[in-house]
C-alpha cells in the first residue's frame, strides 16, 4: 500500500541525515550553515573560523538548525564563533541595561528627582537686588575699600559667591521692568513689562512660591524695603494685568483669591494699600474703603507696624509689644504681616534705626521665624524672597550716595543669609538682579578735554541724606528767596550732600527751583555725581546682563550665563515643583479687570508721566 504523506514525513524524519538527498541537505542547512567532513553542521557566521571549543547536545526535536527532528541524539563541536554569537546576546543585554540606567539617571537629574526632592526638607532663599548692575558692585567695593581702609584684595559678601550672569530682557522689550523681571523668576517664563504673575496673554501663571506652599507645604515669606505690594514681591504672590493694581495685589497677599493664603510671612513697607484711604476716613490709600489689616487679623494673621513690635517678636513663639494676633509656639507666629512704613521704607542713608529695622535685621528675623516654624523632621522647609528694593530707586534718581548705601545694606542681608546657609546645609541661596538701572558707570568725562582716569569714592562719604529726602524738604520749602538760598548754601550742600565747595551758580540754581521736582533732583544729582566722577546714561533701566550669585546646596548648577527664566526653573527643579499644575489650579481665576464705573478708582492713579521715584 502506498504510504500516506504523513507516513512519508515520519519515515524521512527517522532516516539518517547522511541518507537524505543533497537537495534536502541544502534545505536543512540553510544559507547560514555548511557541513563538516563528518557530516556535522557548522555555524558559518565568520568565514574561515576555526573549530575548537565546547560540544553541543542536539536533541531529536531540535529544529533550530535542522528544521525537522533528526530522530537521534548527536554531538558536535561548537566553534569559537558559535560561542561568540551566544555570548553576544548576554553583552547586548548588559549594554541595554547600562544605557537605560544612564538615561534614567539623566532624566531624574533634569526633572529634579521631584519624587525624592518632595520627600525631604529643603530651604531656598532668593535674594533680588533690584536695579543693581555689575558697575554698581564695583563702585560699592571701591567705596568700602577707600572709606574703611580695607586691602585692595577685599571681596564683598557677593564677590565670594559669584557663579555667573543673567540676561534680563522681557517678552515685550529688550529692556525689562521689575514686574516682568520678577515674573521671570517666579513663573520661569517671559512676559510683558508691567505684568504681575501673568503670561503674555494676560492669564495667570503659577509661581514657585505658590507651588512651594501647595505641593511641599513649605513655609513662605517675602521681605522687602519697598511696599510689599510693589512689583517684585507682587510677582511671587499675585496675578494682575498691571503692576499699578496694588490695592488688588494686597488682596491676593492676604489670601483673597482662588488658592487662598499662600504667603506666611511679609515684612516691608506699603501699609497704605491695606488701609482705607482718606475718602473713607482712613489713614491709608485704598480707594474701596476696605481695611485689609483688619481682614488679615480676622483670617489669623499677626500684624506688626512699629519697630518696637518687630523687636518684641520672638521666633520661639512669644511676642510682646502691641503686635496683634495670638501668641503661642513658633508656628503660631505665622501668618505674619509687618508693614513698617505707609509707602516704601526709608533709604538706608535716611533710615532712623529707632523707627525702622534694616533689611539685614528683617532677613535675620524672617529666617529665624521660618526656621522655627519648619523645625519638624517631616517639614518641607521654607521658601523666602528677600529684595533690596531701594537700590533701584536711588539709581532712578541718579543718586550715587543713596545707591551705594543701599547696596552695602543689601550686602549685610546677604551675609546674614550666608550665615544661615552655613548652619543649615540643606539650604541654597541665590542672589540676582532683575535688571540694571541708570546705565551707571564708574567714570565720567566732565569736559571736552581727554578724560581723567579717576573716580572719587570719598566724595560720597559725606552725604547724610538721599536726593529724594532733600527734594521733599525743599518743595515747597521757604517762600522767601533769601531764606531758600541760605538753606541751600548752609544745609543742603554741606550737611546733606557733603559738598563743601558748592559754587554760587549751583546754590542759586537749586534755590530757585520751587516747583519742578524732576529738575531739582537732576541738579542735586549732577552736583554729587560730578564730584565723585561717576556717570549715568538714563533715569530708567538698561539692557545689560547682571551678576548671578549662589551659595549652598546645588549652587554649582547655576554656573555660567543664564536667561532670567532659568532662575525660576532652577527653583522648580531643586524643590521638585510642578508650575504647570499650579497654573492649572488657578486657571479659572482669570486676571481680574476692574468693572467699576470709575475704572481709575480701582487701579489707582494712572501715571501719564512716571516720577523718577516711581521705581520701575
Amino acid at each position: 500500500m502506498p504510504l500516506s504523506l504523513s507516513e512519508k514525513a515520519m519515515a524521512q524524519a527517522r532516516a539518517p541525515y547522511s541518507a537524505l538527498p543533497e537537495s534536502e541537505h541544502a534545505r536543512l542547512r540553510g544559507d547560514g550553515h555548511r557541513t563538516s567532513e563528518d557530516g556535522d553542521v557548522e555555524d558559518n557566521l565568520f568565514d574561515g573560523a576555526a573549530h575548537h571549543g565546547a560540544t553541543l547536545e542536539v536533541a531529536d526535536d531540535d529544529t533550530l538548525y535542522y528544521g525537522v527532528a533528526l530522530g537521534r541524539r548527536r554531538r558536535r563541536h561548537c566553534p569559537r564563533n558559535c560561542q561568540i554569537r551566544k555570548g553576544r546576546g548576554f553583552w547586548i543585554t548588559v549594554v541595554c541595561l547600562v544605557v537605560v540606567s544612564v538615561v534614567g539617571a539623566f532624566w531624574l537629574y533634569l526633572n529634579g528627582i521631584s519624587w525624592l526632592q518632595r520627600s525631604r526638607k529643603r530651604n531656598v532663599i532668593v535674594m533680588i537686588s533690584d536695579g543693581f548692575g555689575p558697575a554698581s558692585e564695583t563702585m560699592a567695593r571701591n567705596y568700602v575699600q577707600q572709606t574703611r581702609g580695607l586691602p585692595v584684595g577685599y571681596q564683598s559678601p557677593l564677590d565670594e559667591i559669584l557663579v555667573g550672569s543673567s540676561r534680563t530682557r522681557s517678552s515685550s522689550s529688550l529692556i525689562t521692568d521689575s514686574a516682568a523681571g520678577a515674573t521671570a523668576f517666579s513663573c520661569a517664563l517671559k512676559t510683558y513689562n508691567g505684568a504681575i504673575g501673568v503670561r503674555p496673554d494676560g492669564t495667570p501663571c503659577g509661581t514657585v512660591l505658590e507651588a512651594a506652599k501647595r505641593q511641599r507645604n513649605m513655609a513662605t515669606g517675602l521681605v522687602v524695603t519697598s511696599r510689599i505690594t510693589h512689583a517684585t514681591p507682587a510677582a511671587f504672590s499675585a496675578h494682575t494685568a498691571s503692576r499699578d493694581m496694588e490695592d488688588l495685589i494686597a488682596e491676593y497677599q492676604i489670601g483673597n483669591y482662588s488658592l487662598g493664603p499662600v504667603v506666611d510671612l511679609m515684612l516691608g513697607g506699603g501699609r497704605c494699600h491695606f488701609e482705607p484711604g482718606a475718602a473713607h476716613g482712613g489713614p491709608g490709600c485704598r480707594l474701596d474703603g476696605r481695611d485689609l489689616l483688619a481682614e488679615a487679623r480676622g483670617a489669623g494673621f499677626r500684624t506688626l507696624g512699629t519697630r518696637a513690635e518687630f523687636d518684641a517678636l520672638d521666633p520661639r513663639g512669644s511676642a510682646g509689644g502691641g503686635g496683634s494676633g495670638g501668641g503661642g509656639p513658633g508656628p503660631r507666629l505665622l501668618p505674619l504681616l509687618g508693614t513698617f512704613a505707609p509707602s516704601h521704607m526709608d533709604y538706608e542713608i535716611d533710615r532712623d534705626p529707632a523707627q525702622q529695622p534694616s533689611l539685614a535685621e528683617m532677613t535675620r528675623k524672617a529666617l529665624a521665624v521660618l526656621d522655627a516654624a519648619t523645625g519638624a523632621a517631616d517639614s518641607g522647609g521654607f521658601f523666602l524672597v528677600v529684595e533690596g528694593s531701594r537700590i533701584d530707586m536711588a539709581a532712578h534718581t541718579n543718586d550715587p550716595a543713596a545707591h551705594v548705601r543701599d547696596i552695602i545694606a543689601y550686602w549685610d542681608a546677604v551675609a546674614a543669609a550666608r550665615e544661615f546657609v552655613d548652619a543649615h546645609p540643606d539650604t541654597v541661596l541665590i542672589s540676582v538682579s532683575d535688571h540694571e538701572t541708570g546705565g551707571f558707570s564708574v567714570a565720567k568725562q566732565l569736559g571736552a578735554a581727554y578724560p581723567e582716569y579717576v573716580w572719587r569714592p570719598e566724595a560720597l562719604a559725606g552725604a547724610t541724606h538721599s536726593i529724594e529726602h532733600i527734594s521733599l524738604q525743599l518743595l515747597p520749602g521757604p517762600a522767601d528767596a533769601g531764606e531758600r538760598y541760605a538753606l541751600v548754601r548752609d544745609t543742603v550742600f554741606p550737611r546733606w550732600l557733603g559738598i563743601a565747595n558748592a559754587t554760587h551758580d549751583e546754590i542759586l540754581a537749586v534755590a530757585r527751583e520751587t516747583a519742578d521736582s524732576v529738575r531739582l533732583r537732576q541738579l542735586l544729582s549732577t552736583a554729587i555725581s560730578d564730584r565723585a566722577m561717576v556717570g549715568w546714561a538714563t533715569h530708567g533701566h538698561s539692557a545689560v546682563d547682571v551678576n548671578l550669585y549662589a551659595y549652598g546646596r546645588d549652587a554649582d548648577q547655576l554656573r555660567g550665563n543664564h536667561e532670567n527664566t532659568d532662575i525660576g526653573a532652577f527653583v522648580e527643579r531643586v524643590l521638585g515643583l510642578d508650575l504647570a499644575a499650579v497654573t492649572s489650579d488657578i486657571k479659572h481665576e482669570r486676571t481680574r479687570q476692574d468693572t467699576a464705573p470709575a475704572k481709575d478708582a480701582w487701579l489707582g492713579r494712572r501715571y501719564q508721566y512716571r516720577d523718577l521715584d516711581a521705581q520701575h
